[in-house]
């Protein structure tokens, strides 16, 4: 007996690697590199719009490579 697909989407699958955390400059994702906007309108948005936005992913990545100190670099400024 062959299993039959019942229902089956030909959607592009969204980024969301279940790590939302906003970055305070870049306003975008750390998880996925969507901005909040994208996220939001995700499941509203054509096949089309998602592929241009996880085309330009990999380019955002560097937003967050030079995020410095963390609650240190906080606790520092609040003294400054």
């Amino acid at each position: 007996m062959t299993k039959k697909r019942v229902w089956q989407r030909d959607e592009v699958e969204s980024p969301c690697i279940n790590i939302c955390v906003v970055h305070p400059e870049s306003r975008l994702c750390t998880g996925c590199l969507r901005s909040i906007d994208e996220i939001g309108r995700w499941s509203a948005m054509s096949a089309e719009e998602r592929r241009a936005i996880m085309a330009e992913l990999p380019a955002r990545e560097s937003a967050h490579a030079k995020r410095r100190g963390g609650r240190a670099a906080k606790l520092a400024r609040r003294r400054d």
